[in-house]
């Protein structure tokens, strides 16, 4: 099988995630921004979903390099996140975005969850924490997630 140039990423992973390798494979089959980046309602909030459940690294620095032309056209302060990691990979080039992308958002939020945090990289919470000078909500699931964003 010929690799386009936009599925070169996805050479790598055939070894380390053969699993994941299958999704990349095609264009039509890779997940668009748009279906893991999205605003969701949950008990009459809005809520900006950020799913990058299952995905390679690159995947998962690509819809974040996305995140904050979202986050930026709300008001200060009101923007509630949900941040899905189940099954997520990540290298040093998802995490530096990720990082960035924490800061840069952050006049912007009113309050973050994480959930699937399980697989984040050893220390990565406190460093994000530290880093970003914002809290983020660890849960096990995306509902626990959800139900304390949605509350006041």
């Amino acid at each position: 099988m010929k690799l386009s140039r936009d599925n070169e990423a996805c050479r790598s992973l055939a070894v380390n995630e053969a699993p994941r390798a299958k999704e990349c494979a095609a264009p039509t089959q890779r997940s668009s921004v748009t279906d893991r980046l999205r605003f969701i309602t949950h008990h009459a909030k809005q809520i900006l979903l950020i799913d990058v459940s299952k995905c390679p690294a690159a995947e998962v620095e690509r819809i974040f390099r996305a995140v904050p032309e979202l986050v930026t056209t709300r008001p200060r302060g009101s923007v509630l996140i949900l941040t899905d990691f189940t099954g997520a990979s990540f290298d040093q080039e998802a995490i530096r975005v990720i990082k960035e992308t924490a800061v840069f958002d952050k006049p912007y939020v009113k309050k973050s969850a994480w959930a699937g945090a399980e697989n984040l990289p050893q220390g990565f919470s406190e460093n994000l924490i530290r880093f970003s000078r914002r809290d983020f909500h660890i849960s096990k699931t995306r509902e626990e997630a959800l139900a304390w964003l949605a509350k006041d």
